[in-house]
């Protein structure tokens, strides 16, 4: 009998094998919110207990942590308590530095793959810490933020979020400064939760690649969180990357169909408006983080609002599930690679730090 050819695609272990050869990245998975909720003498341990193995049984090779400021800490604590998450990350990474690598640039994270770690980079999340006074952000690019996003559901003194579309606001002077700054630092700006109009107004001006982290494709599912087609290819007429979220309620608005294929549907829908170089995976698991940081931890969640819930792939150990949708949907090896991480990787790589 003629041994089996490994990239037969219709073998058993094609999909594992491929996910396995792939570098896959995370744009978001606020994971730090719940290792920071921990005491600080036991951040690197928590990451090593409850969060490597899942990024290691997911195969998760690069992982973006935003650093989102909960509200019982807006607004005078928000800037203390973005120091302390940006002062967390780099102690699980020095703590885990056998198995991790805080990474400052493209060079960084070929350096960190390259030993078999995994690469974590810094996010701000809606910049709560900021406020107006944008001329933070290199300080906070020297503690190694490299991306960043300047809203959240509702009106910041830099934009409105995605909840605030009736507004029809731009971005404020401030905001527009915020968006320069980070161009000239190499930091990448994140539109994912900004407005309509916030969206439009950063498209007219941004000189670089832009990204959205973790958002979904409004054409497949009407959701102010969600980005139009004119929107999806705007990111990707920069060199940017829109990173599909898999959140069940940006995904579907029909609770009987949430699966892994309506993640696929919103991959292939930006892949038919863009070309397959612009879609990456911006996983958001609520649902693990709800867990982690929910008294007392960490309670049953058997109750909880099935808009989180997302059957076997609540957490990045499930991963590989979605390789074996976009292989099962026949999407070609190459564009698998690409929307699991290269497309990511490359845009770090070559605008990043």
């Amino acid at each position: 009998m003629a041994p089996r050819d490994p990239h037969d695609r219709s073998a058993p272990r094609y999909s594992r094998d491929l996910h396995r050869r792939a570098v896959v990245a995370d744009a978001h998975n606020d994971l730090l919110m719940a290792v920071c909720a921990r005491p600080p003498q036991r951040w690197g341990s928590f990451f090593r207990e409850r969060w490597l193995p899942q990024l290691r049984e997911g195969g998760i090779d690069i992982q973006v942590l935003p650093v989102f400021i909960d509200d019982q800490y807006r607004p005078e604590g928000s800037l203390r308590q973005t120091l302390r998450m940006i002062e967390c990350a780099h102690v699980l990474a020095e703590a885990n530095a056998d198995a991790v690598a805080l990474c400052l640039s493209g060079s960084d994270i070929d350096a960190a793959l390259a030993t078999g770690r995994i690469a974590l980079v810094l996010a701000l999340e809606s910049a709560p810490g900021i406020d107006t006074s944008v001329e933070l952000l290199p300080t906070l690019h020297r503690l190694g933020v490299r991306i960043a996003s300047i809203a959240h559901w509702g009106r910041t003194p830099l934009a409105d979020g995605s909840r605030e579309d009736a507004t029809g606001s731009r971005l404020t002077a401030p905001g527009v400064r915020a968006l320069q700054e980070m161009e000239r630092l190499g930091m990448l700006f994140d539109i994912s939760h900004l407005s309509a109009t916030g969206v439009a107004h950063v498209l007219e001006i941004a000189t670089r690649p832009l990204i959205a982290t973790h958002s979904c494709a409004r054409a497949l599912r009407d959701h102010h969180r969600n980005l139009t087609d004119d929107q999806i290819r705007g990111v990707a007429a920069t060199g940017g990357v829109v990173c599909v979220n898999f959140v069940p309620d940006f995904l579907t608005d029909d609770q009987a169909k949430v699966d892994v294929d309506r993640i696929v549907d919103h991959i292939e829908h930006v892949v038919s408006l863009t070309g397959p170089g612009h879609v990456g995976l911006g996983s958001d698991f609520v649902r693990e983080i709800i867990h982690d940081v929910t008294p007392p931890c960490c309670e049953s969640l058997d109750d909880e609002d099935p808009q989180f819930t997302f059957p076997g792939l609540e957490g990045p150990a499930g991963m590989p599930l979605l390789t074996d949708a976009l292989v099962r949907r026949g999407m070609p090896e190459a564009d698998v690679l690409g929307v699991l991480g290269t497309n990511l990787r490359r845009l770090m790589t070559d605008h990043m730090g």
